[in-house]
């Protein structure tokens, strides 16, 4: 048996998953990294150890998982499946670059619009000769709500719901139903505008949010909440040799 550990470190919420020879066995929140990282890796004991991060972290964390695991930090440097012909490659979020070897891994030489739903909504398309051409970045969910509540004198901070009224009868109802649906008609926005581009293409979703906003979005999607630790398993394998 091999056991892969894989992190992502994001804005709002820092996850580790352990893959057992391809599969994935256990997810957890990280509330305190060093010591959750640490439980992880006695409890599996993991050959390698891959970590994705948007955020500052302690020295510790990459010191201890390269005493334990083959590590591997995910960068612009790492080898990936695709190619990066945009400006700055090195400021690509390690998050992006994770879902674009995810569609790639599981949709090789398609064109692929990936959609990631957390701090913010990020669209990355990688097409047929798999090259991640860009894409676009938007506000997520919750950064709409704090928003709205911050920058006004009397909105209250909603409260997400997938259960969204088109027509709001109360403030409640008005924000989630601005904010759920306004999503979702953006997503279905940007798909039908990269419809009009390519022929065809999949689409695959992401993230924390889909529970909210899958079920309102009008086009054909895979959603799959573990794409992106599906797509750091696949970074390891190449670069944890």
């Amino acid at each position: 048996m091999s056991f892969t550990l894989c992190l992502d470190f994001g804005n709002t919420r820092r996850k580790a998953a352990v893959f057992q020879d391809g599969n994935i066995i256990k997810h957890i929140s990280l509330e305190n990294d060093l010591a959750g990282i640490q439980s992880l890796l006695q409890e599996f004991k993991p050959d390698k150890s891959i970590l994705s991060t948007v955020v500052n972290h302690t020295e510790e964390i990459e010191a201890l998982l390269a005493a334990k695991t083959q590590f591997h930090l995910l960068s612009h440097q790492t080898l990936l499946p695709f190619t990066t012909p945009v400006n700055k490659p090195a400021s690509i979020g390690a998050d992006r670059l994770a879902l674009a070897a995810a569609a790639i891994h599981l949709h090789p030489n398609k064109n692929n619009l990936v959609i990631g739903l957390g701090t913010c909504v990020t669209y990355n398309f990688i097409n047929n000769k798999n090259e991640f051409i860009g894409g676009a970045i938007s506000p997520g969910m919750e950064m709409r709500f704090k928003a709205m509540h911050h920058f006004t004198a009397k909105l209250p901070l909603a409260i997400a719901d997938w259960n969204v009224p088109v027509i709001g009868y109360d403030t409640q109802t008005n924000l989630t139903a601005g904010v759920i649906l306004g999503m979702a008609l953006e997503i279905d926005g940007f798909i039908n505008e990269y419809q009009q581009r390519f022929e065809n293409f999949n689409v695959l979703l992401t993230g924390g949010d889909i529970r909210f906003l899958g079920s309102h979005i009008k086009n054909e999607i895979f959603a799959d909440p573990d794409l992106i630790f599906k797509g750091l398993y696949a970074i390891s394998v190449v670069n944890n040799v």
